[in-house]
């Protein structure tokens, strides 16, 4: 086998390995370049490969920055099979339609040709197969198999196998305890393993505490009659909030106060969250059957048109607004940051990864003055961050999920990450598992024998 790193080597977004076995040619992944001016320039350069050629795409999971250059792929001339787990497909064209909206202004602004069109999308669809866990995938004579990753509702980490030898492929793993979904599944033996490294330099807060700060910054907020603003990714980390509030509100630990959640691809997505309950926590399946909406409770509101975001500036404070996106790349929170982070009875909360680059990381470091949609805003209002609501595995949990492979590893490879997390999360395992690591950079290319 020979493996290509094409994205997602020293930096955390656009994921994309290529593969080579016994002649048949797979991508792992294929993901948007995401954070900043520069990463995003990246998505407009031609492919480092002919799209045609390749016979197989694995998803590991439906984030952009692990799916989103799959259309270019497909309008470049790809016709081969792409597979995932079914709750991946499922989110998987909403938020690709979701991403070309976004592109197309950012194509706009850049003077650039479009990626891909929605007509491109709805086609590559027909191509894309959802495929259970532990299926196992015959792709030429190459085997693969995908296991729960406990990241999102449907991720999975991939095993592929050829002619003798194994590398498995983390995709983003998740965080522990998942507050909905199953939890992840053990690595099996391999001889190779690439990792992600979002947070290979950190330790999450725990459940109670990311909770405990969530009512605090919500008491506070109503306490000074302001605005809570939470830039949220659709998936999943909206739908953990849902669930953490329906919590305090249901145990009666904050009071009652409007929660908007002002994103129609959060509230779709929402709706596939419901259609695979089966794959919920058995704790969470037993909560339902008892008669608990999880993903409701008095006072949430979802706000679908754009009358009805607008309707959310007429509602005196305090209240709390989820929207995207997570970043504050786009979406319907710009105009929320617009509006209040000029207020300092206000608190924006950020419950994600900030790209480096990207509107979000430059709040969170501080910057008095931002650029929003053309305009100079002042931040006046309270930053606050809960790292624990991180769909990331941190140091420990990454460690500790290779470690049951050590002694069959010959080489891991960690990616997915800033320069500084990487190579801490690399040394880490050095020093503690004693296995060969490197932190490879794009275009690096290995013989796997």
């Amino acid at each position: 086998m020979k493996l290509t790193f094409y994205g997602g080597a020293g930096t955390v977004t656009g994921v994309n390995y290529f593969l080579e076995a016994q002649g048949v040619k797979i991508l792992v992944d294929c993901g948007l370049h995401q954070g900043n001016h520069f990463a995003e320039r990246k998505n407009f350069e031609p492919l480092p490969y002919d799209p045609k050629t390749i016979d197989f795409v694995l998803i590991t999971h439906a984030h952009i920055d692990h799916i989103g250059l799959l259309p270019k792929l497909y309008k470049g001339g790809f016709r081969g099979k792409i597979f995932s787990t079914l709750p991946t497909h499922d989110f998987a064209e909403l938020l690709l339609v979701d991403s070309e909206h976004i592109l197309e202004k950012e194509a706009e602004r850049e003077r650039q040709p479009l990626l891909y069109s929605t007509e491109d999308v709805v086609a590559m669809m027909k191509i894309w197969e959802g495929v259970d866990y532990h299926k196992k995938l015959d792709l030429n004579g190459v085997t693969a198999e995908f296991f729960n990753a406990g990241h999102i509702l449907g991720s999975a980490f991939i095993k592929i196998s050829s002619e003798g030898k194994t590398i498995v492929f983390s995709g983003d793993l998740g965080n522990y305890p998942a507050p909905i979904i199953k939890e992840t599944e053990e690595i099996p033996k391999a001889d190779y393993c690439v990792i992600e490294s979002t947070y290979g330099d950190r330790v999450h807060e725990g459940t109670n505490e990311r909770r405990e700060e969530l009512e605090d910054a919500i008491e506070e907020t109503i306490k000074k009659g302001g605005i809570l603003m939470i830039p949220a990714f659709a998936m999943e980390r909206t739908q953990q909030l849902l669930f953490e509030l329906n919590e305090l509100i249901e145990n009666g630990r904050i009071p009652k106060v409007p929660v908007y959640i002002d994103s129609p691809l959060a509230i779709h997505l929402t709706e596939i969250y419901e259609k695979y309950r089966r794959e919920f926590k058995e704790e969470v399946r037993e909560m339902i059957k008892g008669g608990d909406d999880i993903l409701d409770f008095p006072g949430l509101h979802f706000t679908l048109t754009t009358e009805e975001s607008k309707m959310i500036n007429e509602v005196k404070p305090p209240k709390v607004i989820i929207a995207g996106s997570g970043m504050s790349h786009g979406g319907r929170i710009l105009h929320h940051e617009l509006r209040y982070l000029g207020d300092s009875k206000n608190m924006i909360l950020f419950v994600g990864y900030q790209g480096k680059g990207s509107l979000g990381r430059q709040i969170l470091e501080g910057a008095k003055r931002v650029r929003i949609m053309g305009e100079e805003v002042e931040v006046r209002c309270r930053v606050r961050v809960i790292s624990g609501y991180s769909a990331h595995a941190d140091q420990p949990r990454l460690v500790k999920w290779v470690k049951p492979a050590r002694m069959s590893l010959e080489k891991i490879f960690v990616v997915q990450g800033e320069e500084g997390a990487s190579e801490a999360l690399a040394q880490k395992i050095r020093d503690e598992l004693a296995v060969h690591t490197e932190v490879p950079q794009y275009q690096d290319s290995f013989e796997l024998i």
